[in-house]
């Protein structure tokens, strides 16, 4: 058995490139695994599942197939697509994880999340999420027209580009009391993440045992894979 785990493909409408790179993806390496878990960011934006473009439909399609083909995916909400929901699980095949999901592989517990809510030290960036995933406003904005949904993604994808810009590296990077404090939380001792678009695997001691946290890069920048079998995990290039 193979799971591969994958994030922050930030797909869109009009990028046919990174779309092309997914449908290949999962047309044929993601073929060769029994389960695929996608840890967020799979869209740059989600304004709701009645979202009629066009252009998405080969990435609804991809997944149609490789779940079709007997392939277990499993996606979470990240930052970008904290939208998507039981219509696009129902036309994809797929099925939604929690911000935080303990899994077992090969015998050993594993925690997956997406990652920004261990980056404790954006604050701006965690009061900014809280009030995002908040009922109030997810049921006014998806009240609104699919022309508004929109204006408002493209405006917030602007303030997002406009902070980043404007942050120091460290802000927005994962907080590793936060780090330790979660894996205790939880049990485990191996974590797997994306977000921070910063494709490693940090080795550390946790409370005497060793300890592992595994980040995936993102799909426009240095798109990355781990594959996991009875043998262990690899990060994998996937240009």
């Amino acid at each position: 058995m193979t799971a591969l785990f994958i994030s922050d493909l930030h797909l869109t409408a009009g990028d046919a490139e990174t779309t092309r790179r997914f449908v290949e993806f999962s047309d044929g390496p993601a073929r060769t695994a029994r389960e695929l878990y996608i840890l967020g960011d799979l869209f740059e934006a989600w304004i709701g599942d009645d979202d009629d473009d066009p252009r998405l439909a080969p990435i609804v399609a991809a997944l149609r197939r490789l779940t079709d083909a007997g392939v277990s995916c499993a996606l979470m909400h990240g930052n970008r697509d904290f939208l998507l929901g039981p219509r696009f699980c129902a036309l994809t095949g797929t099925r939604l994880l929690g911000e935080y999901e303990r899994i077992t592989l090969f015998g050993e517990p594993v925690l997956l999340t997406h990652g920004d809510l261990l980056c404790t030290d954006d604050r701006r960036y965690i009061t900014l999420r809280t009030e995002l995933r908040s009922l109030d406003w997810q049921r006014d904005f998806l009240a609104r027209s699919l022309d508004e949904r929109r204006q408002i993604a493209s405006d917030l994808r602007q303030l997002s580009a406009t902070e980043i810009a404007a942050k120091d590296e460290y802000i927005m990077d994962v907080n590793q009391a936060a780090v330790e404090r979660t894996m205790r939380d939880y049990d485990v001792t191996l974590l797997l993440h994306g977000h921070t678009h910063r494709p490693a695997v940090h080795r550390f001691d946790l409370d005497g045992r060793p300890a592992a946290r595994i980040v995936l890069g993102a799909w426009y920048h240095d798109p990355t894979v781990v594959r996991w079998t009875a043998a262990g995990f690899e990060l994998e290039s996937l240009r």
